[in-house]
């Protein structure tokens, strides 16, 4: 899984010139909520909705709507862009992406092909990858399991499974717990719940939960 499968191509950008209330109107016809920056075909920084609205004046302000108005309209992208922008590119792994998005704490990285903006990556594009390898909406008997930390115990198990005649449709694993054993989340077709458990219980692994899939429904409060 690669950035460049799962990108926004071609990215509408604004520039330095670019006014406030240009560029909230952008984010707002096109529903989106990042803003590259490009001064003559290079990346010069980025402006977020959330840079856009802590610009704004509080609804405290002793200013009155056209003074507020005039205010917005000779504010520049370049007087609130963040930079320098943290950039990747195609090429690079979804799982790098997340970790450099979550390690500095930010929502998304444009892509570039040499100094050229090709795609951005958001935080909506990381959960979609997740989705995926979550085998999200797929059917199947989802079953968490407690994997012993030793060579080959996972491949073991699904040598068994595919040997019971069931089909993997997903696979992920946790870090090594108590340096001990992983969590291991799998996503199985063509198996009983009580296929599934035998072969569990021939090598004597610990179910940890099995459900079918169902289409969670969330719950509204408020």
């Amino acid at each position: 899984m690669f950035v460049r499968e799962y990108m926004t191509r071609d990215p509408l950008t604004i520039t330095p010139e670019t006014s406030h209330p240009d560029a909230m109107n952008l984010m707002r016809k096109h529903r989106i909520r990042r803003l590259p920056v490009v001064s003559k075909g290079k990346l010069v920084g980025i402006v977020s909705e959330q840079d856009l609205l802590s610009n704004q004046p509080s609804p405290a302000t002793s200013l009155n709507v056209y003074e507020i108005v005039d205010l917005l309209s000779r504010l520049r992208a370049q007087d609130i862009m963040v930079k320098p922008v943290l950039t990747v590119e195609g090429d690079c792994p979804m799982e790098e992406a997340a970790c450099i998005m979550v390690s500095k704490k930010i929502g998304c990285l444009p892509v570039m092909e040499g100094d050229k903006i090709v795609g951005i990556i958001t935080e909506t594009d990381i959960f979609r990858a997740f989705v995926e390898v979550l085998g999200g909406k797929e059917a199947g008997q989802r079953l968490v399991v407690r994997l012993p930390e030793r060579v080959g115990e996972l491949a073991r198990l699904t040598a068994d499974l595919a040997d019971a005649g069931g089909n993997i449709v997903a696979i992920t694993s946790s870090q090594v717990l108590e340096g001990r054993f992983r969590e291991t989340t799998i996503k199985v077709t063509g198996l009983t719940p009580e296929a599934l458990k035998a072969v569990l219980a021939k090598r004597s692994l610990e179910l940890l939960d099995m459900r079918a899939f169902t289409l969670y429904e969330p719950r509204a409060c408020g």
